[in-house]
């Protein structure tokens, strides 16, 4: 890394030839069986010159990639040069880079070859560059010198999460199952159309199923599904968090690393760290369990950098470890999001939820009423058995939201919760504060309420009291970060009532 400039790894050309093989392979299965009505050696004929274009193509592509792409890591800036026709060069500026991952897939890791993604946090694809692949050695070595400060007096705490394989159970109590299952059962349609074999499968499972009745052949199908489902969550949980564990290295860097097949290092700078996400799905909640998401600066935050995927420090645990890994990366002797004690907000928040619920319940069935009283009486059948089941589950859904509802001060963190599905209980570093912005509807006017959101420059850049009632939203705003709001509390001079959208936006100086 001494300012020379480099070339991507030359086993960019095999790699991608392999790639393309497989997606050859897969393209041209379904072709061959298109043409089943013909010999074997004319379907190949057909088949196999496509397969040789792809594969010739991609490896190709490859070898031009390799050929024409330059790197350069200087002493105050990351270059990429790139591109044959349209030459494209871009840079990074040193003491802005953020982020420094190294992931490799299956195929990577059998050629002992890396991705790395450098990035600066920055929202526009300026602000990342990827090398994809260079050599396993290199990867290590960019990660360790580009995140290197002047100042490493931060010791390392070593390992302060590893892998336990206990957490696997937690991996079907998602909403992943239902659907891996559902997209299982899509793919072997899919599958049976391919040799025209849709009304056979079909068939038999009608006549597997005769002996049940409707309503048992109903349950067994979806008890499959599920089963299916739970098989396809357990072997994706494996997949990502296999051999994982959290470090805290020399200079204040929390590295995660994980994987089974493709292997993955994400770094977060603790210096950038404002504060944690103590996430519980519902499934999860209902087990005992929550995860730990990092809410930092320098994070990707574009969809197709997986934004999700690189703040979780911590899986679905049970939530006592969950506090104790967040107390541990935040510093802290206990956890802010399980020292506080939470207020709780107005009953009209309540009612807000469950006329929500009921609204939801209400579009759902309303487009089975219509056609029941314009087509037939069965879908009127339709809509009050649904109705009668989805009723109670959206009203218990609504109060639960509401008791998640609460917000707190504890030592220098503002804690917010919202949620049912997916709760969230978010410790925010009061001094990464920046802004503050306060909403109100016309319905939240007329109930007294008010939604506080903090605006921060880290993780989603903004954290929500939701339905707080109005002055005590306002007061704890003001309370936790004292005099950024202060200025937008005082009355008008005219001391006419607000009746449009309330907007009190605030900035103050910090770190971005």
């Amino acid at each position: 890394m001494n300012g020379d400039w480099r070339r991507l790894d030359k086993r960019a050309v095999p790699v991608a030839a392999v790639t393309m093989v497989g997606v050859a392979f897969l393209a041209g299965v379904p072709s061959a069986i298109g043409l089943s009505g013909i010999s074997v050696g004319v379907a190949l004929a057909w088949v196999l010159p496509g397969a040789v274009v792809v594969i010739a193509a991609g490896a190709g592509a490859a070898w031009l990639d390799w050929r024409f792409t330059r790197y350069q890591v200087g002493a105050e800036r990351v270059e990429v040069r790139s591109g044959v026709l349209i030459r494209n060069r871009r840079s990074l500026q040193r003491d802005r880079i953020r982020t420094v991952d190294v992931t490799a897939d299956p195929l990577q890791r059998v050629f002992g070859v890396v991705t790395v993604r450098i990035g600066t946090g920055e929202h526009s694809k300026g602000g990342t560059v990827q090398l994809r692949p260079v050599a396993r050695a290199t990867g290590d070595e960019l990660r360790r010198v580009l995140l290197a400060r002047v100042s490493t007096s931060v010791p390392a705490d070593g390992r302060l999460a590893t892998f336990d394989l206990g957490w696997i159970r937690y991996a079907p109590l998602s909403f992943l199952a239902p659907a891996l299952g559902a997209a299982a059962v899509g793919g072997l349609f899919n599958v049976a159309d391919w040799f025209g074999r849709v009304e056979g499968l079909v068939g038999w499972a009608i006549d597997l199923l005769a002996g049940l009745g409707l309503i048992g052949a109903i349950a067994v199908l979806v008890a499959v599904t599920l089963l299916i489902g739970t098989i396809g969550a357990l072997g994706f949980w494996i997949e990502m968090w296999w051999a994982y564990r959290l470090d805290r290295e020399a200079g204040g860097t929390l590295r995660v690393r994980r994987g089974l097949f493709t292997t993955r290092s994400i770094s977060v700078e603790e210096e950038r760290l404002r504060g944690v996400d103590v996430v519980e799905a519902l499934g999860t909640r209902l087990a005992g369990a929550a995860r730990v998401d990092a809410v930092a600066t320098g994070l990707p935050t574009t969809v197709e950098d997986n934004k999700a995927d690189q703040r979780t420090l911590l899986p679905a645990v049970p939530r006592a470890l969950a506090d104790r890994v967040a107390a541990d990366v935040l510093r802290e002797e206990v956890s802010p999001t399980a020292a506080v004690v939470l207020s709780p907000h107005p009953i009209a928040a309540r009612g807000r939820r469950v006329r929500w619920a009921l609204a939801t319940v209400l579009a759902g069935e309303l487009p089975l009423i219509v056609l029941g009283v314009l087509l037939t009486e069965v879908l009127l059948h339709v809509a009050w058995i649904t109705a009668a089941l989805a009723l109670p589950i959206a009203l218990v859904l609504a109060v639960d939201a509401y008791r998640s509802l609460g917000h707190g001060r504890v030592g220098g963190y503002l804690v917010t919760r919202s949620g049912t599905i997916r709760r969230s209980t978010v410790a925010l570093q009061r001094r990464g504060i920046i802004g503050w912005t306060v909403r109100q509807s016309a319905f939240q006017r007329r109930a007294g309420l008010a939604t506080v959101w903090a605006t921060t420059a880290a993780g989603a850049g903004a954290y929500a009291i939701r339905d707080v009632g109005a002055e005590t939203g306002l007061a704890a705003a003001d309370a936790a970060v004292p005099g950024l709001l202060t200025p937008f509390l005082a009355p008008l001079p005219d001391s006419r009532p607000v009746t449009d959208e309330t907007v009190a936006e605030s900035t103050a100086a910090g770190e971005a």
